[in-house]
């Protein structure tokens, strides 16, 4: 059997998930944790902090530190609820939009060169299988938390 982990390190590597900048945006740097918060701000309604921060499967306080360094940035604005001044409502800026829609570019130009390099039907058997994978992985009872 092949070296699945191997095989998962590559891709991994290739898709620049270890750089310690995923991109540039406007002349701005921007982490890959920060790409993954500006596009779930981006694609939810008026998240909170809690929600984003459930759905990267981030630990609240690390979260909450990565969305300050956005606010300084002047990509994201942190607004308390109204009725419940504990919650925080997270949106994009103006900035923080265009920062959003430029990575969306970025990508989407990368993975279709990427995926440029297969035929058709290569390319639906790809995608098939990375939302099976996707599928798979939610249902694992270790997938998405610290081994140890």
């Amino acid at each position: 059997m092949e070296n699945l982990r191997e095989i998962f390190q590559i891709m991994t590597r290739r898709f620049g998930l270890l750089d310690k900048n995923c991109c540039t945006a406007g002349g701005v740097d921007i982490s890959l944790v920060q790409s993954h918060i500006i596009y779930e701000i981006d694609r939810k309604h008026n998240p909170s902090i809690q929600q984003v921060a459930d759905s990267l499967a981030i630990d609240v306080t690390t979260f909450s530190r990565q969305v300050q360094s956005l606010v300084k940035m002047g990509l994201v604005k942190k607004t308390p609820l109204p009725e419940d001044r504990r919650i925080h409502i997270l949106n994009l800026t103006t900035e923080g939009k265009y920062i959003a829609t430029v990575i969306d570019g970025q990508m989407n130009v990368y993975l279709k060169e990427v995926f440029s390099h297969m035929s058709e039907f290569e390319q639906e058997m790809v995608i098939n299988s990375i939302k099976l994978l996707n599928e798979s992985m939610a249902k694992s009872s270790v997938c998405c938390t610290p081994l140890g």
